[in-house]
């Protein structure tokens, strides 16, 4: 699946995890093996128990296999400290939630620069670019309204925008429009996909097919296991 013009984001190689809840023995994930280069968008299907959010852990390093290895751009994370993993979840790493997790009592513009306070950008160069990201989600005139003044879709623009403001090597989308109604799910496939016509590779878990058609390819998971793996032949 992978073309080697381009720059490997995300390596794992039969990687395992395995969960014991009392004396049972629980495989989450069973062999893995996945590449996603640089600029890709993916989408991870499955049934509800498949794995997906295991998955989705262990890529934004929240946690680490049983077995097997992870490599993030060529660096396997195994071998990591937690100062260097939290450096990636914060840096290289943009996350969306299916319920937003943005702070009520701050506007949209303060939520976008959050990542850029914890990095230590200077406040000056922090709000330049929060209003560069709002406005590559088309929402430059909500920038001083709060999370309560907004719709579900606003909202999830506002997290997305949070989510490139750092200009992360990949972005972490789990379920994003499980919140949403269809219209404005729909809508809210359009906004990633001119993020990743800009360049942003996106990662999304879905149970949704209809919103898995929005990605370029479609990796099936099921007990843990990888059962397909499809280019969608979306451009």
């Amino acid at each position: 699946m992978s073309d080697h013009n381009k720059r490997e984001i995300i390596h794992l190689e039969n990687v395992f995890k395995i969960y014991n809840i009392g004396h049972i023995r629980v495989e989450a994930l069973k062999a893995i093996n996945m590449v996603v280069d640089e600029g890709e968008y993916v989408a991870i299907m499955g049934p509800s128990g498949s794995g997906k959010s295991t998955m989705m852990n262990i890529i934004g390093c929240l946690d680490r296999p049983t077995e097997g290895e992870y490599y993030f751009e060529g660096e396997r994370v195994g071998g990591l400290s937690d100062d260097k993993l939290a450096y990636i979840r914060n840096k290289k790493v943009g996350f969306v939630f299916q319920t937003f997790n943005l702070l009520p009592r701050r506007n949209a513009i303060s939520n976008v620069e959050l990542p850029l306070v914890y990095a230590g950008v200077p406040a000056e160069d922090r709000k330049r670019r929060a209003m560069e990201a709002l406005s590559k989600v088309d929402l430059v005139d909500r920038a001083k309204h709060n999370p309560s003044e907004m719709s579900g879709g606003e909202r999830q623009r506002v997290a997305i925008a949070r989510a490139i403001v750092n200009e992360p090597a990949i972005i972490l989308a789990d379920e994003p429009t499980g919140n949403l109604d269809t219209r404005t799910g729909n809508e809210i496939m359009d906004v990633f996909r001119s993020i990743n016509e800009e360049g942003n590779t996106i990662l999304m878990v879905t149970h949704d097919p209809d919103i898995a058609r929005h990605a370029r390819r479609i990796i099936q998971l099921r007990d843990g296991e990888i059962v397909s793996d499809k280019i969608t032949g979306k451009k």
